[in-house]
């Protein structure tokens, strides 16, 4: 009996002993490693994602109208391991938010805790779901971007990703103040996952990013899309655009794209949607052109509005052949009448007075070889280098627009140049930064270049762009009681430009207007543009639309007649 109790004390003694071991293993030579690993386990650093910025568009009397916001949206979610009813589960979620039963059964069947089936529902549905309380499912709330005008100007905006990062037009441009500040929370959590702990010290707020006040005129970049549309539709174009700005500083108070998309579902569009033609396309003007070329001679003093020349239909140059649109010969005309007339020999007149060197010092001085630096993302220009080769044909076709690549935006910048009396204003859609406690911050119009012209020389311009309207080609762009200048265009598109490796021009066209009022005082400038519409020329395609948008204006703006 002694020995047994013997044996059992013994036992018990190396027992205890290899306890006390490995607790003072555990507790005092590894306790440090044990109480980090523990620490690590409890506690957690949640990362804090400060609100996005809105964006609003305004009108005339600066009411603000929110058009990319921030929304509660409602997910269904699924814990697939605590699912009881794999088959019943999955038919009725099939039925209520229209899905697949196989589908969703293969995601119950998934080796996790946590998946998405659906990351926005209907709050009727969520209600539904919720009242069933079926054990697995469960329903969520994430903050995302929305656009409460659907597919209205979504090339000017872009859109935010699934990242929460900005893509494309204001969202991308704007993105690092938009997106505002992250911060971060440490929490310990107990037993069932409850916070037991919240260290006040350690917290870092989020800041929430900048609110952002557009140039945009909700109600006339409602009107030019509607119009625009319309015109697409009418002449059955390809696709289209129209550009509102203020030639007196900038303010860009449209920018209509068709096609659009809806940036709440950008995920279902293919990428080229995404451009926005304005600034992110270059193109062949045409026609419009010539008022550059005619306002360099008269700058220069080589050329007067009542200057006369001949022209016989056709000019001869090494490598090509000139000729004016339908072949049409005028004989002896003035300037006024080569802008009223578009007379494509006329444009080459005065560029080949003032001279190769003078020629391209002004398509410089336009701004035609530099990026606008407008604040939308992505914007492209041409270097226009081949005016530079010295042969005369080249810059025979550049005086009347052919063979020179500009943007829309481009070729609206440097009009204003052309009529607000010779500056060159940065174009800009933002005006108004606000940050998170209310403090505004303006951000004022830019000039680029203060005399790209004479102020003498745009007035002389001016007159003989309105005898345009009044006279000429643009007559159906005239608006009762108004004074209305401007100049159209017809231009062939260069195979090359469709992506054909092949020399010439197509029998595609675009066609297009660009027109100002009131015309001796400017406050708003429009060009039009339509890519292939099925007319001949742009008098019964971009010109209706100008008037059609002008007219609403002049009656938005209560603009007085004057005349």
């Amino acid at each position: 009996m002694n020995q047994r109790i013997n044996f059992v004390l013994v036992l018990f003694i190396l027992f205890s002993a290899v306890l006390i071991y490995r607790l003072f293993y555990l507790q005092i030579q590894q306790g440090e490693f044990y109480l980090a690993l523990a620490k690590g386990q409890r506690t957690s650093f949640q990362e804090i994602k400060g609100d996005r910025g809105k964006i609003f568009f305004d009108d005339k009397n600066g009411a603000l109208y929110p058009v990319a916001i921030n929304k509660d949206f409602t997910y269904v979610f699924i814990c697939p391991k605590e699912i009881v009813d794999k088959e019943a589960t999955a038919e009725f979620l099939a039925e209520k938010l229209s899905l697949e039963k196989k589908n969703l059964i293969e995601l119950e069947n998934k080796d996790s805790l946590f998946e998405i089936v659906v990351d926005t529902v209907e709050e009727k549905t969520a209600e539904e779901i919720k009242g069933q309380k079926i054990k697995g499912v469960y329903l969520g709330i994430r903050k995302a971007r929305f656009y409460p005008y659907e597919t209205m100007a979504s090339k000017i905006l872009g859109f935010v990703d699934v990242d929460s990062d900005g893509n494309y037009g204001i969202e991308g441009y704007y993105n690092d103040v938009l997106k505002g500040l992250e911060g971060f929370s440490k929490e310990e959590r107990g037993m069932g996952g409850k916070i037991i702990f919240f260290d006040v010290e350690s917290f870092k707020p989020s800041d929430a990013g900048v609110d952002l006040i557009t140039t945009i005129d909700y109600n006339i970049q409602y009107q030019a899309e509607k119009i625009l549309e319309k015109y697409k539709t009418k002449t059955e174009s390809e696709s289209g655009l129209i550009i509102v700005l203020d030639p007196q500083n900038g303010e860009i108070k449209a920018m209509a794209n068709t096609p659009n998309f809806n940036p709440n579902s950008y995920f279902k569009e293919e990428m080229k949607i995404f451009q926005n033609d304005s600034v992110q396309k270059i193109f062949e003007p045409g026609s419009i052109f010539k008022p550059f070329t005619m306002a360099a001679g008269l700058d220069l003093g080589k050329v007067k509005p009542d200057t006369k020349y001949v022209d016989n239909g056709i000019l001869k140059f090494k490598g090509g052949i000139i000729y004016n649109y339908s072949n049409r010969t005028y004989g002896e005309q003035t300037m006024a009448n080569v802008l009223e007339k578009s007379i494509n020999t006329g444009a080459v007149f005065v560029q080949q007075t003032i001279g190769e060197k003078n020629f391209i010092d002004y398509f410089k001085k336009y701004g035609f070889e530099e990026s606008t630096n407008i604040d939308l993302v992505g914007e492209v220009f041409s270097k226009n280098k081949y005016l530079e080769t010295g042969r005369d044909i080249n810059l025979a076709t550049a005086a009347f627009g052919q063979g020179v690549e500009l943007t829309p935006i481009q070729m609206a910048q440097g009009f204003s140049a052309l009529i607000n009396g010779g500056t060159l204003w940065k174009p800009h859609i933002v005006k108004k930064v606000i940050d998170q406690s209310g403090k505004e911050k303006v951000l004022e119009p830019e000039i680029k270049k203060s005399e790209v012209i004479k102020k003498e020389t745009s007035e002389k311009l001016v007159e003989m762009l309105v005898s345009v309207v009044e006279n000429g080609f643009g007559k159906k762009a005239r608006v009762s009681g108004h004074y209305i200048g401007g100049k159209t265009g017809t231009a062939q598109v260069a195979w090359s430009a469709l992506g054909f490796d092949k020399a010439g021009y197509s029998e595609k066209t675009v066609q297009s207007f660009i027109g100002f009022f009131p015309a001796y005082n400017p406050q708003f400038l429009i060009l039009v543009k339509l890519d292939n519409p099925k007319t001949r020329t742009a008098e019964y395609s971009a010109i209706p639309a100008f008037h059609e948008l002008a007219e609403y204006i002049i009656n938005y703006y209560q603009i007085a007649p004057e005349y």
